[in-house]
C-alpha cells in the first residue's frame, strides 16, 4: 500500500487557513490558472477504449483549447490540436466518432493523415507547394498510463504519468484497467461556481457524515481521505455489509458479487485517487471512471467524466454498477449544491477565510500545491487585476 512509500500524517500545529476568498473571484488570477495550472498540467483525455480502432476519435475543449485524440493506422494514441492549419476550422466537430484514414477538414477540404501530416489542400493549384510536415498538425504531449490517455498542453513542472502515479500502480493494477471499455460515454455538466470550490469539497470527506447519506449508509464509518503528496492523493472506504437504510445502498450491497479477480482486502472499497490540479480517477469492485473539472470562466466551471466497465460483464455486475451510479449521482447533485453555498459566501464582508479540520487536510494540501505554481494566492489581499501577472511574475523570480 502507498502508505509505506508516502508521508501523510497531518502534522502538528499546521495552519489551518485556506486561500483567502479572493481567489475564487479574480479573473486575472483565473487566466494565470489557465496558463500555469491547467495547460502546463497532465490531463485525463480518455480512455483508450474511447479510441479503439485507427480512425476512432474524441475531442474536448479545455481552457480556451480544442484537443482531438484518435488513434492512428498504426495504432499509436495521438493528440493534435483540433485546429485546421488553413484558417483554424475545428478540424473535427463530434465529440467522438471514426473517420475513414484522414480527417478533412468541413471549411475548405484541407485533408490530414491520422498522423497528423497534411495529405493536401482542397485545390492545390491555388497554393504555392506546401511543406506537409510544416502544415501537419500542431501535436500535443500524450502519456497512455493504465489505459488512460492523458494530454498537456505545453511543458510543465509535473514528470510523468507513470512517476507521478507510482505509489498508486501496483494497488489499481489489479482493477485490470487497461481492458475495460466505456459504459454511456462521456458525461458533462455545467456548475455556477469557481473551479477551485469544487476541487474543495471533493479533497475531503469530513461533510460525508452530513452531506451525503447514501455514501455514510454506505461507507462513511470506514472513509478516509490522504491529502496530496507530491502532486497526488487517494481517498479509501470499504462498505458496511449491514448498510442499507437507503434504497439503493440497500439493493447495492445485496446484488454486488464477489469481486473474486481482486484482492480480498479490495473486494468492498471504493477508492478515489487524485492527481494534481483537477483529476480524479475513482474505482469500486464492478467499475471505473475518472473525472474532473474545467474552469469556464471565474464563476462557472464545467465538469466532465466517464465511467468504464469490465469487458465480460455480468448481470450482478451490471446491476451493482447501476446502483453505484445511482449513489454517484445522488452525491454529485449534493456536492454542487454545497460548492454553490461556499463560493457565493466569499463574496460577503461577513465571510472571514476557511478555519480547517484536521479532516480537511487535504483541501489545505492541495491549495500548497496552487500556491508553489502560483505564489501570488499566497496574499492575503487581492493584488490589482491589471498587475496580477506582473506581482505573481516578481514573487516567482520570472522577472
Amino acid at each position: 500500500m502507498n502508505e509505506l512509500v508516502r508521508d501523510i500524517a497531518v502534522p502538528k500545529n499546521w495552519d489551518r487557513r485556506g486561500l483567502p476568498g479572493w481567489c475564487y473571484h479574480s479573473d486575472a488570477l483565473l487566466e494565470l490558472e489557465k496558463e500555469h495550472v491547467f495547460r502546463s498540467h497532465w490531463q485525463i483525455a480518455c480512455h483508450v477504449s474511447d479510441v479503439p480502432e485507427p480512425g476512432s476519435y474524441i475531442t474536448l475543449d479545455m481552457v480556451g483549447e480544442r484537443v482531438l485524440v484518435l488513434r492512428d493506422k498504426a495504432g499509436k494514441v495521438r493528440a493534435f490540436n483540433n485546429v485546421c492549419r488553413h484558417r483554424g476550422s475545428r478540424l473535427v466537430t463530434a465529440e467522438a466518432g471514426h473517420c475513414r484514414g484522414a480527417l478533412v477538414c468541413p471549411f475548405h477540404g484541407w485533408v490530414y493523415n491520422l498522423d497528423g501530416t497534411l495529405r493536401g489542400p482542397s485545390r492545390p493549384d491555388s497554393f504555392p507547394p506546401l511543406d506537409k510536415d510544416e502544415f501537419s498538425l500542431a501535436g500535443i504531449e500524450t502519456e497512455v498510463w493504465l489505459g488512460f490517455v492523458f494530454i498537456r498542453l505545453k511543458p510543465g513542472p509535473q514528470p510523468s504519468v507513470a512517476e507521478l502515479m507510482k505509489p498508486f500502480e501496483a494497488e489499481l493494477s489489479h482493477y485490470r484497467t487497461r481492458d475495460m471499455i466505456p459504459t454511456t460515454g462521456f458525461w458533462g455538466h455545467e456548475s455556477p461556481v469557481n473551479w477551485k470550490s469544487v476541487r474543495d469539497v471533493d479533497n475531503e470527506g469530513y461533510h460525508v457524515a452530513m452531506a451525503h447519506p447514501s455514501l455514510q449508509d454506505l461507507y462513511g464509518s470506514s472513509y478516509y481521505d490522504e491529502p496530496f503528496v507530491g502532486g497526488i492523493c487517494r481517498s479509501f472506504a470499504t462498505y458496511n455489509p449491514h448498510a442499507g437504510r437507503r434504497w439503493s445502498v440497500r439493493q447495492y450491497r445485496a446484488v454486488a458479487p464477489e469481486a473474486t479477480h481482486i484482492p480480498p482486502e479490495l473486494r468492498k472499497a471504493w477508492i478515489y485517487y487524485g492527481l494534481f490540479p483537477n483529476n480524479v480517477i475513482a474505482v469500486t469492485p464492478e467499475s471505473l471512471q475518472f473525472y474532473q473539472e474545467f474552469p469556464i470562466t471565474r464563476g462557472k466551471t464545467q465538469l466532465r467524466g466517464a465511467i468504464y466497465r469490465y469487458h465480460d460483464e455480468g448481470r450482478a455486475q451490471r446491476l451493482a454498477r447501476y446502483l453505484a451510479a445511482r449513489i454517484d449521482r445522488d452525491t454529485m447533485a449534493e456536492d454542487v449544491q454545497l460548492t454553490v453555498w461556499s463560493n457565493e459566501a466569499m463574496t460577503s464582508r461577513a465571510f472571514a477565510g476557511f478555519y480547517l479540520s484536521d479532516l480537511e487536510y487535504g483541501v489545505r494540501t492541495h491549495h500548497d500545491h496552487l500556491r508553489a505554481v502560483l505564489p501570488v494566492m499566497t496574499l492575503d489581499e487581492a493584488p490589482e487585476e491589471g498587475r496580477m501577472a506582473e506581482v505573481n511574475a516578481r514573487m516567482s523570480n520570472r522577472i
